[in-house]
């Protein structure tokens, strides 16, 4: 058979995928050839990102409704949840995949179809062969199921899964309490189950500052979610009358109408023949350098394939970096971490920018922190929540600002707004004298910094 001809191909459609094959199409005047075997778009706008937020922000109404109509003077009945039509709401504002076909082979070449590497410039789709001096891998991740015993036997649900389903379950047992784990457990919760969170280590939200995480999971258990953290987990999985059995290290049993898995995500690599190519990788990811380049010259990768952070804007910003090192003459941008805001889209949000407390400390720090609560915000005291922090590291010699950390609604604007001030070195002083908004959630920042220039008078 004879072979296609590229600049660059691309293996996978997701947000890595085409922001990586628009920059070198739109900069470099790329010839790109896409390959997508499931998903056209990817996960973020088909079955991750953006319907999560469609049931979140349903789940929120619904919440507001029931808790804060009648002292508000308004006369509505509880509301309920309707899920056929909630997620007929949901699939009405994601773009179909005829559509992401049409869009993304009027620019590139649209190959449908599993890639596999045959050799380190050629992959073959079914009877197809492209060659391309440049490849880049965006070829996704998935749901990690764990090593459970008797976990085959259980119907489990994931973050795609649950986004299909037409009934509320009528209990819950959601494993993990990371970002996907926590913000399905209040979906749920507020739509009618009960719901509990069972987690392997200290706090939810591992890799959040200690104290944001503990309000996050006071408000949350607050709505009735119950959370448990252990040195272990869920140690096997059997089945009784009444539905699926979690045995807990520590000897406790559990029965629940469903389990949803989020303790973790493996990259979509195994099909690719990478070790017949000499590609290193792992299930957690292809090895890069901060370049995007991997072991093998001529093979980038990004997104979630790509060992390391697995948000959507990060996978953008890898392509783009990966991209820039394979088309430009001085090729010297490289990926760098320091100042990563990130959100988790529960309600209230955890917003964070920067070091935690502990991280600071770790790097040996001068630290000092200042905090604020969030019952203390008028904007806040129009509703009826009152769980939320405002939290801010700074190194006590500098002033500088070393993270800012925010339980409270809007808290991803927040800290996302942030992230430029903390890359120019912004200082807790800087904080404290500029001019706020009021009434808004974004205030509480400022009187936590006002706390590390001034005594508080209650």
């Amino acid at each position: 058979m004879s072979t296609e001809q590229f600049d660059l191909i691309v293996l996978g459609a997701g947000s890595a995928a085409r922001d990586g094959a628009g920059k070198a199409k739109r900069e470099y005047g790329a010839n790109v050839a896409m390959i997508e075997r499931e998903r056209w778009g990817g996960s973020c706008p088909n079955v991750a990102c953006r319907p999560t937020k469609a049931y979140l922000t349903a789940a929120e109404l619904m919440h507001d409704i029931n808790t804060q109509a009648e002292n508000r003077g308004i006369r509505v009945s509880k509301a309920e949840i309707e899920l056929v039509r909630t997620r007929a709401w949901k699939n009405s504002i994601r773009r179909d995949q005829d559509s992401w076909v049409e869009v993304l082979g009027s620019q590139y070449t649209a190959v449908p179809g599993e890639a596999t590497f045959a050799d380190e410039q050629t992959v073959c789709v079914g009877e197809r062969a492209l060659s391309a001096e440049r490849i880049l891998i965006a070829t996704g991740g998935r749901t990690a199921v764990p090593p459970i015993p008797g976990i085959e036997a259980v119907d489990w649900i994931d973050h795609i899964s649950a986004l299909e389903l037409d009934r509320v379950p009528d209990s819950l047992l959601v494993i993990g309490a990371g970002p996907v784990g926590l913000e399905f457990a209040q979906i749920f919760a507020r739509f009618g189950s009960h719901v509990t969170i069972i987690n392997h280590g200290s706090q939810i939200a591992a890799r959040a500052d200690t104290e944001a995480a503990e309000e996050l999971q006071a408000a949350l258990e607050d709505e009735g979610i119950e959370v448990i953290l252990t040195d272990g987990g869920v140690e096997k999985f059997g089945r009784n009358g009444k539905g699926v059995e979690a045995t807990i290290t520590g000897g406790r049993t559990i029965t629940v109408s469903d389990v949803l898995l989020a303790s973790g995500r493996v990259a979509n690599i195994e099909a690719l023949g990478l070790d017949t190519i000499g590609v290193d990788a792992s299930p957690q990811g292809i090895v890069v350098d901060d370049r995007q380049r991997t072991s093998v010259d001529g093979i980038w990768a990004a997104g979630d394939a790509a060992a390391g952070p697995m948000f959507t804007p990060t996978a953008q910003y890898q392509a783009r970096v990966a991209i820039e090192d394979m088309f430009a003459s001085n090729g010297a941008r490289r990926a760098e971490y320091e100042i990563l805001p990130n959100a988790i889209f529960t309600d209230p949000e955890l917003g964070s920018v920067g070091l935690t407390e502990a991280e600071a400390r770790a790097e040996a720090y001068e630290v000092d922190v200042v905090k604020h609560p969030l019952s203390a915000v008028t904007r806040a005291q129009f509703s009826t929540s009152r769980r939320g922090l405002y939290k801010i590291v700074f190194d006590r010699t500098t002033r500088k600002v070393l993270g800012v950390h925010v339980v409270s609604r809007g808290a991803s604007d927040i800290v996302g707004s942030l992230a430029l001030a903390l890359r120019l070195g912004v200082t807790v002083d800087d904080m404290a004298l500029v001019h706020h908004v009021y009434p808004s959630y974004s205030e509480g920042l400022k009187a936590a910094a006002e706390r590390a220039i001034a005594p508080v008078r209650v």
